[in-house]
């Protein structure tokens, strides 16, 4: 074979190669991660779903009770209803009075509905049934967990981020859409096993043959895929938290067997999270429906007001530190990681799950500000610094949009980095703190498209951080600062390379006393320096505070 033909083949090859590995996107993703016709004229007003969970058969049964309202005059009467197979509805009832007629497309099923008024509200009553799929390896896989405790007693739950609270009960699964006015779970276990959900226990109903339903509500709106079963052998203590907003309830519920080691553990934990967070971000946001720590097989999830943790009692997370510095040993990775999302991803929501960094950065960068708050600037600096070896760059953090894609796992090192790399460009703590906190505000209990997040940072910084936003959310491109020393003439160059266009991240260079601030571009500039301030350029320097590489160079040209 001659050698051009032989690169001609493998040429075609790495292009057949490069393409099978692109994401072929179906129909079934698109209805899915998009607003479909069928999804777009009615509004959740409120769920209020029913599970009878057999442990032995690995089998549910049960309901979604759907309150609605119309929010379109011209609409379809057909209305999307999602539930993933091998799940499936047997029955559903419009109004409590009317059955209604449905069909089935992969993991969508198409509701006939009766024609309905703009503004009005009805109810749909959804009873599904089947075996569930099983979370394989929860919480990275989701489904129903099946599982025992220590003691050989069994132990249920659900893990379904991504993969959609439809994998266990019916719902209209688009996180752009949650109940306003809340949601309730009923659970109806062996009256020996113990049955936790989100929020506050509404009622505790005995049935004759042996079982007990636990219902448990909350007020605010919520994620379809935070609404979460636990049952098992629990037992419960409480207290009350003095925060921001007032009085606080906290609520432990851990396997029998770990009551008292819990109570020594968990509350040091959580007061540090609560006095940490609720300074950088506000209020916690749902006093109504209190915070809850459930104890769980996995290593933990951030279910609204119902935070799971399985973290085996320990620093770190299940013993590892991803920085690798020693700080991540002396706190609880999943009290403190799983709580922040309280406020990155349960209150603030994004309606797309391609933007899923704005739950995911943020709560990575919320350790980095805990240990700020405890340790101080410098340990800050360190942790963060050492996370970014778990950055891979193998793709970028947003994905395509409407097709219920997830980006890259870099959304939390890179992403917390990112934010990082904002704040010390902003050179303004108590600005930060205020964007954060304001965030939380302007966004309480709401969906959004992360370019609202982006641009309200921007706003409020007065300084347009789009560019920044672009290089390190739609690239894998690490900027590169390139430095030159003019000593004769006492000035620094300086130039960013491997950058988008109008790439514009400002550096604030600080010592013990010295500042130089610059904006460098993909053009040469140069600042004037002095022996006492020229350190402020030390490449280890300048990569501790910002994402990115810095290299020395010895001439311009």
């Amino acid at each position: 074979m001659n050698r051009k033909l032989y690169f001609l083949i493998l040429l075609i090859f790495t292009a057949l190669s490069l393409k099978a590995q692109e994401t072929q996107f179906t129909h079934a993703d698109t209805l899915r991660g998009s607003i479909t016709p069928e999804r777009a004229w009615w509004d959740v007003m409120r769920y209020d779903i029913s599970v009878t969970p057999d442990f032995d058969k690995k089998y549910t049964s049960g309901f979604n009770n759907i309150t609605y309202k119309v929010v379109a005059a011209n609409h379809p009467d057909v209305m999307q209803i999602d539930l993933q197979q091998p799940l499936v509805i047997d029955s559903i009832i419009y109004d409590k009075k009317q059955s209604l007629s449905f069909s089935r497309e992969g993991d969508v099923y198409f509701v006939k509905t009766e024609p309905q008024n703009i503004e009005s509200e009805h109810e749909v009553k959804i009873y599904f049934s089947g075996k569930p799929h099983e979370a394989i390896r929860a919480p990275w896989d989701g489904g129903w967990t099946f599982t025992k405790d220590k003691k050989g007693r069994p132990w249920m739950t659900v893990t379904c981020q991504g993969l959609g609270a439809s994998i266990w009960y019916p719902n209209k699964d688009h996180q752009s859409d949650e109940p306003d006015r809340g949601a309730s779970l009923t659970m109806r276990v062996p009256k020996e096993l113990m049955a936790v959900a989100n929020g506050r226990m509404l009622a505790k109903t005995e049935h004759k043959d042996g079982t007990i339903s636990y219902k448990w509500g909350v007020e605010n709106p919520i994620s379809n895929y935070t609404i979460i079963p636990y049952i098992g052998h629990y037992k419960n203590f409480s207290e009350v938290y003095t925060g921001i907003k007032g009085d606080l309830d906290l609520d432990y519920w851990v396997l029998d067997y770990n009551l008292e080691k819990a109570k020594d553990y968990m509350p040091p934990e959580v007061h540090n999270l609560l006095d940490a967070f609720e300074y950088w971000f506000g209020p916690y946001p749902f006093y109504e429906d209190g915070y809850k720590l459930v104890e769980t097989e996995h290593t933990g999830m951030e279910h609204q007001s119902n935070v799971s943790y399985g973290n085996w009692y320990a620093g770190g997370y299940r013993g590892r530190d991803g920085s690798e510095t020693g700080l991540g040993l002396t706190w609880d990775f999943i009290i403190i990681h799983e709580s922040g999302h309280e406020w990155f991803g349960n209150n603030i929501t994004t309606n797309d799950l391609a933007d899923m960094y704005i739950h995911e950065s943020f709560t990575n960068y919320s350790e980095t500000l805990f240990l700020d708050y405890v340790y101080g600037e410098e340990a800050a600096n360190d942790y963060n610094y050492g996370i970014r070896s778990g950055i891979q760059n193998d793709k970028p953090v947003i994905p395509a949009y409407g097709v219920n894609a997830q980006g890259s796992g870099d959304m939390y090192p890179k992403g917390g980095n990112m934010l990082h790399t904002i704040r010390h460009s902003m050179d303004d703590d108590k600005l930060f703190k205020n964007i954060l906190t304001g965030l939380n505000m302007t966004f309480h209990n709401k969906t959004v498209d992360g370019s609202e997040i982006q641009e309200y940072i921007s706003d409020k910084a007065g300084y347009d951080y789009s560019k920044v936003f672009e290089q390190y959310l739609t690239t894998t491109k690490i900027p590169k600062l390139q430095l030159y020393i003019d000593a004769p003439n006492s000035k620094m160059f300086y130039k960013y390379t491997n950058i988008v266009d109008g790439f514009n991240l400002p550096l604030v260079l600080k010592g013990s006393e010295e500042k130089i601030k610059i904006i460098p571009s993909a053009e040469w500039q140069s600042v004037d320096i002095q022996h006492k301030n020229q350190y402020l350029f030390t490449p280890w320097r300048i990569e501790h505070m910002y994402y990115v590489d810095v290299e020395l160079l010895k001439s311009k040209d």
